[in-house]
């Protein structure tokens, strides 16, 4: 019975979007009611088998008069009548399928189950007893994962006795898919009217069942029909997108995206996967556009203004990102994840107070996070009580003890607080990871250097650059080395080396500048100028960043 599935409408599972879209096979019970087209497959029950004679009215005008009451909501009263009619008519598995209809709607499952079961026994042949039943499994999937086998042994017997059931092959499709059989799905989709192939929610899940079986060329065909229905709707779109995603099948999924923005039916949530994957796909300004238009859409857009930093750090668009990550934490002051941004954006922008002020709150906020406390502890090693890292350091080193950066680190805090000894300790406890091999001996380096022990000092420092040839910081300290030795002209190389691959580097301009002056070096004035210029970067971006915070507020 082809008809039983409207030209407009079938039913699917319907995904709500996200944060991450789920997807289930529930529906509403009143969306597996047929209207009309039930009522005349019950009639049809009756009419076929009423017990003859005995009754003043027959089965049909009854069941119409029952439907009408179920229609009107008055279930009470179409219950009383039906179990009248069960009585009289005991064969009529129309009764039966309606009673259970009763049923379902008032969440008796069970009952429901029976009462379909019934009428299938009644008349082995009535399809709507196999289609509501199935149905009923359907309502159930989201709590009660074992009824999908019910659901689709219970389609695969209607299509024993009416192969080319529309309906029938349509939810088998949609269970099938559901647990990954997309060859298996895509075959029961073959066997639908053409009419109802072309149909959005038949082309939805044809593209899922396509990607499903790594189609992807058959895939995007199908998604480019699927995009031109007039009447689409996320939802129709949604269980494709559960199917590309669960395959990374990024690509696809951006364009199904983007075609619902381009016609502007996609939600919020919809646009702010879209942006997310524009993200992924490195496709920043994309990403930062959509991301946009959903933070103007929602009242507390928070997390998209997190994200919107985060893609403006990544485009180096400091001064934008702590503009939307101000207003971030304004809207929820007690979210440690902005203020951990916020500091670390400032950190790209050298504005060492205020990152210490927001890392300094992100810990507070979240105390056994082990980067919080790794990011705080190297911010405060640029202020003047660096001993203060320790502890934070420690921490790190507390919750991560087989990572070696945390050693690090807190070798550097002991560096800086003119503790050599523990120092030099922890950077010759991690001078054979990998991770921190060359910073390690770049700092033994400078401990050597100190101490006045130039030879191991330039062993150690050729090593560092050895490991990590593009390390500006390394030839600087190379430079002072060769400086110490009195070996000027090495001295200058190393200082042209580290500002060749670091124009701005604070200590290569300020030593080139010192050992320009020591030589009465004629460019020693130019070099004067540039330090100078370098100097006073800080104080430009602090202004630059006030003014920014003071806009967005």
């Amino acid at each position: 019975m082809n008809e039983m599935i409207c030209t407009d409408d079938i039913p699917s599972d319907m995904a709500a979007m996200e944060d991450g879209m789920t997807r289930d096979h529930k529906m509403p019970w009143k969306e597996l009611l047929h209207g009309l087209l039930i009522l005349s497959m019950l009639l049809a029950s009756c009419f076929l088998n009423a017990s003859p004679g005995g009754a003043d009215q027959q089965p049909g005008p009854l069941l119409q008069k029952i439907w009408m009451l179920v229609q009107q909501g008055n279930l009470a009263e179409a219950r009383a009548q039906l179990d009248e009619c069960i009585k009289t008519y005991p064969t009529v598995a129309g009764f039966r399928t309606l009673l259970g209809i009763i049923e379902a709607q008032q969440k008796h499952f069970s009952a429901a189950e029976l009462d379909f079961r019934k009428s299938i026994e009644l008349d082995p042949k009535f399809l709507s007893g196999y289609l509501n039943l199935g149905h009923l499994y359907q309502e159930q999937l989201s709590t009660d994962p074992e009824v999908w086998e019910k659901s689709v042994a219970t389609y695969e017997s209607l299509l024993k006795i009416e192969p080319s059931n529309a309906e029938a092959n349509f939810q088998l499709a949609l269970l099938l898919e559901g647990h990954g059989r997309f060859q298996d799905s895509l075959r029961h989709i073959d066997r639908l009217p053409g009419a109802i192939r072309k149909q959005k929610r038949a082309l939805a899940l044809s593209v899922a069942d396509y990607a499903g079986i790594g189609n992807d060329k058959q895939a995007e065909a199908t998604s480019t029909e699927l995009m031109t229905a007039s009447d689409l709707t996320e939802a129709d779109i949604a269980p494709v997108l559960a199917v590309l995603e669960a395959r990374h099948q990024e690509v696809l999924e951006a364009q199904l995206l983007s075609g619902l923005a381009a016609r502007g039916l996609a939600s919020s949530a919809a646009l702010q996967r879209l942006g997310k994957l524009y993200a992924r796909q490195g496709r920043l300004p994309e990403a930062r556009r959509t991301l946009e238009e959903v933070a103007v859409r929602e009242a507390r857009p928070t997390y998209v203004l997190l994200e919107l930093g985060r893609i403006a750090d990544q485009q180096k668009d400091y001064i934008s990102a702590l503009g939307f990550l101000a207003r971030a934490r304004d809207l929820e002051p007690g979210n440690s994840s902005v203020h951990y941004l916020f500091g670390m954006v400032c950190v790209q922008e050298n504005l060492s107070q205020e990152a210490y002020t927001s890392l300094k709150r992100a810990v507070s906020l979240k105390p056994d996070d082990p980067y919080y406390n790794y990011a705080l502890g190297a911010v405060i090693l640029d202020r003047q009580d660096t001993r203060e890292a320790i502890p934070y350091f420690e921490k790190f080193c507390k919750l991560r003890p087989n990572d070696p950066r945390g050693r690090f680190g807190l070798g550097a805090a002991y560096f800086l607080s003119h503790d050599l000894v523990s120092a030099s300790r922890e950077f010759k406890s991690i001078e054979e990871f990998p991770q921190t091999r060359a910073g390690a001996r770049y700092f033994l380096g400078r401990i050597a250097n100190l101490q006045g022990d130039f030879d191991t000092a330039s062993k150690e420092l050729e090593l560092a650059l050895k490991e990590q040839p593009e390390y500006p910081e390394a030839y600087t300290q190379l430079g002072l080395v060769r400086m110490n030795q009195k070996q000027y002209l090495q001295a200058e190389n190393a200082f042209h080396a580290a500002l060749a691959r670091d124009p701005d580097n604070y200590l290569a301009n300020l030593n080139l500048m010192i050992l320009y002056q020591r030589r009465h070096d004629p460019r020693a004035q130019e070099q004067e100028q540039k330090f100078a210029t370098i100097k006073n970067k800080r104080d430009i971006t602090a202004k630059m960043f006030l003014r920014t915070v003071e806009v967005v507020r």
